[in-house]
């Protein structure tokens, strides 16, 4: 069966694609950015699709040619500038669904998730939502997949996240009094139930929740994840919500790990009944901490979860330096300015233009790492800039490279953690 695969390079999506493949299935990711170059496979494939623009019947009825059946896993949690929510989660698939129907791609499994209930008061539930009853009315032969939490050893967002505060050194913090209920579900167990909705006996037209048969809370999700990466047990630290809340809306300000609508979402309700979707699959999913046992802790889970919260950290204190070099150099006098310039050899005007121009350059990189703007591009232009700071002043005042504060010596630092940043930045 040739399928085409929407959000083929996240998660869930990415088991998908390896569960068909290992099936025998051919497999077309519709993808944003699709990868150069030759396919690893010769039965895989992918063109350039966009949920955010596509939102138009005739925009998929082109890439539909030969395609048997769609699975829909593509979404985001909270909408970012570039991105428009209520398009990737429902205008989008709606498009898509039109043109499957028109097409004559009958099949289409569409990923949504347990926490997307009406009266739930975010973004995510309610575009999620539209786009869940946009595929119900259509005369597709369609299943909508709405699973509690789905971990494995790779993941994004939430099972990352879980994963780096289940990590954290000394004690272990969870919101509120950490009783939320999940009934996790291991991603290559979902990637096996939608490779068998595919089938022909499959069920039709229905809404089902994935999930494991364990009901679990979040304070026990994190101290099995802790066992599973290796550290030992730690105290739980509850944190008032009243906190979070604040520390979620620094995240939807400054790209934290944190957000708002994950919080959200989290307190919406995760839990459920996993007797009728094992009815329905013809199985019962492995639970929680089987599934965990069951999955080798690759190097890159442990690297991933320690450094987490560094992310965040580092993008702080880099944005901090060049914030305050650009504030300090803009409180500077004309005259302490112009005595600065004399020394590397600038007039009075030039050096003022400089002084003052370079220190507005300072301020708008520090904004730039705040707000995560192209990150490579402003890393070169981190580089750029301290590199040209210490030659001038390297040639020009010889001295500072033997001062005992290091104030040139420590632009090597500023530079390794502007590159850093640079390579930590795009989380896929």
């Amino acid at each position: 069966m040739r399928v085409m695969v929407l959000g083929g390079n996240g998660f869930i999506g990415g088991h998908v694609v390896a569960c068909l493949l290992r099936h025998g299935h051919h497999v077309t990711l519709a993808l944003r950015h699709p990868p150069q170059g030759p396919a690893l496979d010769p039965r895989l494939t992918a063109l350039r699709a966009d949920l955010s623009r596509d939102t138009k019947a005739e925009d998929w009825q082109p890439r539909l040619a030969g395609i048997e059946a769609v699975v829909n896993c593509a979404g985001i949690l909270q909408q970012r500038p570039g991105q428009d929510i209520d398009a990737i989660h429902h205008r989008g698939p709606a498009a898509l669904f039109a043109a499957c129907a028109a097409a004559g791609v009958r099949r289409v499994i569409h990923v949504s998730a347990i926490s997307a209930r009406p009266g739930t008061a975010t973004a995510y539930a309610r575009s999620k939502c539209a786009g869940d009853d946009a595929l119900a009315a259509s005369p597709l032969d369609w299943v909508i997949l709405k699973p509690s939490l789905v971990h494995g050893a790779g993941g994004y967002g939430g099972t990352a996240l879980m994963r780096a505060m289940a990590l954290l050194p000394g004690l272990t913090p969870v919101p509120g009094d950490g009783e939320a209920a999940f009934n996790p579900i291991h991603a290559e167990d979902l990637a096996e139930d939608i490779v068998r909705l595919l089938g022909p006996a499959a069920v039709s037209r229905q809404v089902l929740e994935p999930m494991g048969p364990e009901r679990v809370s979040l304070r026990d999700i994190l101290a099995a994840l802790r066992c599973w990466l290796g550290a030992p047990p730690a105290p739980v630290l509850p944190l008032p919500l009243p906190l979070v809340r604040l520390a979620c809306r620094m995240g939807d300000l400054f790209g934290g790990p944190l957000s708002s609508t994950a919080l959200d979402q989290l307190l919406a309700g995760n839990d459920g009944d996993a007797a009728p979707y094992a009815a329905a699959i013809g199985r019962m999913p492995r639970g929680f901490r089987a599934s965990l046992a069951e999955t080798p802790v690759p190097p890159e889970a442990r690297w991933q979860a320690r450094s987490y919260f560094l992310r965040p950290l580092l993008r702080l204190a880099l944005a901090l330096v060049w914030l305050g070099s650009g504030l300090v150099g803009l409180l500077q006098s004309p005259t302490t300015v112009v005595t600065f310039a004399h020394a590397l050899g600038l007039g009075e005007g030039a050096g003022l233009a400089a002084g003052y121009g370079f220190s507005l350059l300072d301020l708008l990189i520090g904004v730039g790492v705040l707000c995560r703007w192209r990150p490579g591009l402003l890393a070169l232009l981190q580089l750029g800039v301290v590199a040209g700071y210490t030659a001038a002043l390297g040639v020009a005042l010889p001295a500072l490279w033997l001062d005992p504060f290091g104030p040139l010596l420590k632009n090597v630092a500023v530079v390794a953690a502007a590159l850093t940043l640079a390579r930590l930045e795009p989380t896929r």
